[in-house]
């Protein structure tokens, strides 16, 4: 698995992230490449936990956070190829709670919110492309103050009240990235007339041959699972009591899972193989193409996400200053990125620093698992982008087959 030629830089970049100072690594990390065939570099280094010393496998259980989107977009985009789901009509004809939402305007004496309704429907094609209204208290400073004066519970919690948000703006009016896929997952759930779990485990899953993956974990995976840690400000790392809630009231589309890195792999390398799996399709190869490529307008750009809440993100950005768009549902960047991903590679992250992309164009994926807040971390992400480009490197000075 390892001893192909990949392991000499990728294993330098594992290590140099989780030997040192405390201030200068990770607790551990999982970080596994694929081309379309199988995985060709798999690696772990360092703790689970820097409480209890456990080491950090291969088939550590991480909570994924946001990189559920795209596995949540794929059962979307299943429903769009049977006929069941119009990507531009109201979307509350599948997830009625949508249209009971108004648009938070700001806030009147005494910091009362003011609401009004707003000007069109939303649509599930902007819900996939973050275009719907909706964004994240971690990242806006109004969701954060509805949240801290006016009890609007986090999206952590996954109960149907944290996805009753206000509107930031009109839908489609432009981009912000938010709690978007979690609603686009009801709208999977009213088409289905089933659970998100239950409709993933038939229909992405078992294709695919995932079974280390779900929204609420065994006893098997909790005694796998790494915790969470906190970066202090001087540098330091704190193990938190932090999980997402298992058995959850609301399977959450856009952050929920629980699973393995080596899982996630077979996941990537469906959509390096146009949506076949190792024991039947998952999508169509016109969907595939379809889903992957840009789909906001010019006045809709894919920004900054601001750190509001400094416990839980940093200011984060992939490629400042490169054109990224954004598809159904992944990152695109529109220009060679600095690690050597090319224009039309696809990604994303999630909140504990987990990193991924996807490759399509030279057969390659990977995927960097960390259990880290606040996101963004210098040393995990900055870790991640080594072994992104240390990747291209070696792609670049490949012999010839």
């Amino acid at each position: 698995m390892t001893g192909n030629g990949w392991a000499p830089a990728l294993d330098a970049v594992l290590g140099g992230v989780t030997q040192g100072e405390m201030a200068a690594r990770v607790p551990g990390v999982v970080a596994m490449l694929t081309d379309r065939q199988g995985n060709v570099y798999e690696g772990a280094r360092g703790l689970r936990d820097l409480g209890t010393g456990t080491a950090m496998t291969t088939d550590t259980v991480f909570a994924i956070f946001s990189t559920t989107k795209a596995i949540g977009g794929t059962a979307v985009l299943q429903c769009v190829e049977e006929g069941l789901l119009d990507l531009d009509a109201p979307a509350r004809d599948y997830a009625p709670g949508l249209g009971e939402l108004q648009v938070l305007e700001g806030f009147g004496p005494g910091g009362v919110p003011r609401f009004r309704p707003p000007k069109s429907d939303i649509t599930t094609r902007q819900l996939l492309l973050h275009t719907a209204g909706f964004g994240y208290d971690f990242f806006n400073r109004d969701y954060l103050k509805m949240a801290a004066e006016h009890g609007q519970p986090s999206v952590v919690t996954a109960s149907r009240e944290a996805l009753m948000t206000p509107l930031l703006f009109d839908p489609g009016e432009k981009w912000e990235y938010g709690s978007n896929i979690d609603w686009a997952g009801q709208v999977v759930e009213g088409i289905r007339g089933k659970r998100l779990s239950a409709v993933l485990a038939e229909r992405v899953f078992a294709p695919l041959g995932i079974t280390d993956m779900a929204f609420t974990r065994s006893a098997e995976m909790k005694a796998r699972t790494a915790t969470v840690h906190a970066r202090g400000a001087d540098g330091s790392l704190t193990p938190l009591d932090f999980a997402l809630p298992d058995n959850p009231e609301i399977d959450m589309a856009g952050h929920g899972l629980y699973g393995t890195v080596g899982e996630y792999m077979k996941f990537i390398r469906m959509w390096l193989n146009d949506g076949m799996g190792p024991q039947g399709r998952v999508l169509k190869p016109e969907t595939v193409a379809m889903a992957v490529q840009n789909g906001l307008q010019p006045h809709q750009q894919v920004v900054m996400l601001p750190g509001v809440i400094p416990s839980l993100s940093n200011d984060a950005e992939f490629f400042p200053g490169l054109r990224k768009g954004w598809s159904l549902t992944f990152m695109v960047n529109e220009e060679e990125a600095p690690t050597g991903r090319p224009a039309g590679a696809i990604g994303w992250a999630g909140l504990a620093n987990l990193f991924y992309w996807i490759d399509r164009q030279n057969g390659f994926g990977g995927f960097w698992a960390t259990q880290i807040l606040p996101f963004g971390d210098p040393v995990s992400f900055g870790g991640y982008l080594d072994f992104e480009t240390a990747v291209y490197d070696r792609l670049r000075n490949r012999p010839a087959a």
